[in-house]
């Protein structure tokens, strides 16, 4: 873990680096507020480990790690001049950490926040277009979403999108291109709620004349989990299925773009077992955000392979297929799903990049040798 305390503001930076046998630590940073400083370490910690296994389960030769900025209430979230500042700071803090962590974009961040990261380092994606980059990877996060959604319905038996009842947790930057996509796929209805009001706004505005409700919620509001519906979709943040969650959700389905969605795998895994409802992990269907531009060294063509076979039910990891194995083996062990995947994917995460071996922790090693605590 790294951290700094801004030069200018009172708010504190941190990355935080889990596993980097594949290759660098590579994961967003998001902008968040935290009632204490345990919640955010916590946070940080939960989110590198689940990119470490997002990572490796959809073949990147990447490892895992995470940017967290922490927000001080007493800055205003959305004033320009703080937030410019602040990410310029956070792209040089980056840049001291010799490249075992490459960032990206995140919740709470956006892309005219990565511009500003860019402007203080090398090592980050996400970047605009215009510079280079692949943008923010929203869409495509949304259409693995949808894949994942898709695999579990038929592992079902429960057919087509068509028709179904789908409950969305937020409407950001995921959420809102998700129910374009669901409404693409013929879902009969869209529940969905959000606790910034303009995300609310925008998703109204947007599907105006479609059969969406879109409400404004408080941050503690969990009305979302007991809504009668075929799928529900977690898309905001993450630790948020619990035992007193779970005890609520009346979908078969859960399946959302949310990161680290269990509050604690073992015990709630456990119980999305006992109450017979099929969840398809987080790091598996949501990996399009980090697939999409894990890689923007290499260039970009047009209805590239490299994305797009994971959409596809043909090759063998894309995310249809991963779910329907993952799927398979929960049934047949009698364990649940996010077990079945974690091993998969801890498994995977383990073996060394085939060019550059474990560079990560070399790099991490020379910090400390360098004594960057200090500098």
């Amino acid at each position: 873990m790294f951290f700094q305390v801004s030069k200018k503001y009172e708010i504190l930076l941190g990355a935080f680096v889990h596993r980097t046998n594949r290759g660098q630590a590579a994961g967003g940073v998001r902008f968040w507020k935290y009632d204490n400083i345990e919640s955010y370490f916590r946070d940080g910690l939960r989110l590198a480990a689940g990119m470490t296994f997002k990572n490796a389960l959809a073949g990147l030769w990447w490892g895992g790690g995470k940017g967290v900025i922490l927000h001080n209430p007493i800055y205003e979230w959305n004033d320009p001049e703080v937030r410019k500042n602040i990410y310029k700071e956070y792209g040089f803090f980056i840049s001291s950490l010799k490249g075992c962590y490459v960032t990206a974009e995140d919740l709470g961040t956006s892309e005219e926040d990565m511009v500003d990261v860019f402007s203080g380092t090398r090592f980050t994606t996400c970047i605009p277009s215009e510079l280079g980059g692949s943008g923010v990877p929203a869409i495509p996060t949304a259409r693995g979403v949808v894949c994942g959604m898709e695999a579990a319905a038929d592992f079902l038996k429960l057919g087509l999108l068509e028709g179904k009842t789908v409950a969305m947790q937020g409407l950001g930057h995921v959420g809102i291109p998700l129910a374009g996509f669901l409404f693409e796929k013929g879902v009969r209805k869209i529940i969905s709620c959000d606790v910034n009001p303009d995300n609310v706004k925008e998703a109204k505005e947007k599907y105006e004349g479609r059969n969406i409700e879109c409400r404004l919620v408080d941050i503690d509001d969990t009305s979302i989990f007991s809504e009668e519906c075929d799928i529900f979709s977690p898309n905001a943040t993450g630790a948020i299925l619990n035992h007193e969650t779970i005890d609520k959700i009346r979908a078969k389905i859960i399946c959302g773009a949310a990161n680290n969605q269990l509050e604690d795998p073992e015990r709630d895994g456990d119980l999305l077992v006992k109450k017979g409802i099929t969840y398809v992990p987080d790091f598996l269907t949501n990996r399009m955000g980090i697939v999409n531009c894990a890689n923007e060294q290499y260039g970009y063509v047009n209805n590239d392979s490299m994305i797009e076979q994971h959409f596809s039910k043909d090759w063998e990891y894309s995310i249809y297929n991963t779910a329907i194995k993952v799927l398979k083996e929960s049934k047949s062990l009698n364990k649940p799903t996010a077990k079945i995947a974690l091993k998969i994917a801890d498994e995977l995460s383990k073996v060394n990049h085939p060019i550059f071996g474990h560079r990560g922790k070399e790099i991490i090693k020379s910090l400390v040798d360098n004594e960057w605590h200090l500098n």
